[in-house]
Parts: C-alpha cells; structure tokens; sequence
C-alpha cells in the first residue's frame, strides 16, 4: 500500500472511531455527526482504493460518483451500490437546519458503514 492510500486509510479510520464514539455518547449524542462521519469514513476508503490503482479523481463528495471510478477496476462494487447511495445523503442531509437524525437512523448508518467498511478493507487487502 503507497503512502497516500495509508493516509487515506487512516483518515477515514479516524472517522470510523469518531462515528462510533459519539454513537456510544451517553450525554448529549449527536446523532447528525454520527452520520456525517459515516459518511466520510467510506468516502475516504473508495478514495483510498483509487488512490491504490491510480486512480485520480476530483474533490468530490458522492459516493455514486466514486462508485463509478472504481468500476472499472472491479465490478463486485456494483452490487453495494445501494448502500452507497443511501450513505451519500448523509454528507449534506443533516448538517445543515431542518433535518435532524434521529438514534435509529444514525445505528442505521452505522451499520451501513461497517458493512462497507469491511467490504473496503478487503478490497484493499486489509
């Protein structure tokens, strides 16, 4: 693994960490940043495997859109395109007023994210 993918890698652990801790928060969660983090941790891996092959790729925050550039290395990425997808909302959906998480969206997400976590660590041989 080349030292940027390891920096990706440990950048998108360190939202891993950060989701789980505050999803354990007894006092005040946020449940919002649960799922924001989430959704930077597997930004952060897809960029992390593209980074591994290659791969350049622009400033972007869709995991659809990262899903697209990873296809043409392997096409086992299609099959959990629904899940990125549904982990892409959370980049924008509650940062901002109007819309908050709730506990079981955000276990959701989290959930989503370990699967995904897991699928991307073995793409990366982790």
């Amino acid at each position: 693994m080349n030292a940027l993918t390891k920096e990706w890698v440990d950048k998108a652990e360190g939202d891993f960490a950060t989701a789980c801790r505050e999803m354990r928060a007894r006092k005040a969660p946020n449940y919002d940043a649960v799922c924001f983090r989430c959704q930077q941790c597997i930004e952060k891996y897809l960029k992390a495997y593209l980074q591994e092959r290659g791969r350049r790729f622009r400033r972007i925050h869709d995991l659809i859109e990262l899903l697209e550039l990873c296809l043409p290395f392997d096409q086992t990425f299609e099959l959990q395109r629904d899940l990125f997808k549904d982990l892409t909302k959370y980049a924008v959906e509650f940062r901002y007023p109007g819309e908050s998480a709730t506990k079981e969206i955000a276990r959701i997400a989290l959930r989503e994210t370990k699967a995904m976590r897991t699928f991307l660590r073995q793409k990366l041989g982790r």
